[in-house]
């Protein structure tokens, strides 16, 4: 079974996942652009059973676009996010891809709010398109 590590920059909040991921996504929404300070956030779902989390973290909650809730867990340290929770899936938990630091993780299935892409993102070819 495959096992990854998710941290923190100062590695305090630390995730650690059994089990490959549900899904991997990326988001073009102003909000996760916001979080991330990059161009889109890119995110992995995992069954919430196959997760662990370690240290502290300050939760930050989020009107997203569509006007659900998510729940950030973020280091009160470094300020960095680890992993989060959606409204209404609470039996999965989020985390962003680059908390892994592992080039080869696996690419993204799907891409959210496209019509907020910048034009100069390139995506792989058989991505799912959503709105």
């Amino acid at each position: 079974m495959t096992h990854r590590t998710a941290s923190c920059s100062c590695g305090q909040l630390v995730a650690t996942v059994s089990g490959d991921p549900i899904r991997v996504s990326v988001c073009h929404c102003l909000a996760c652009q916001r979080r991330t300070g990059s161009v889109f956030g890119a995110q992995a779902r995992f069954d919430r059973r196959n997760v662990t989390t370690e240290g502290k973290s300050t939760a930050y909650v989020r009107v997203g676009d569509s006007g659900g809730t998510a729940t950030f867990h973020f280091c009160p340290t470094c300020g960095a996010t680890v992993y989060y929770v959606l409204e209404g899936h609470d039996d999965m938990i989020a985390i962003p891809v680059g908390a892994f630091a592992d080039p080869a993780f696996p690419p993204p299935v799907r891409s959210v709010y496209e019509e907020r892409m910048h034009a100069w993102v390139g995506l792989p070819a058989d991505i799912e398109h959503m709105e």
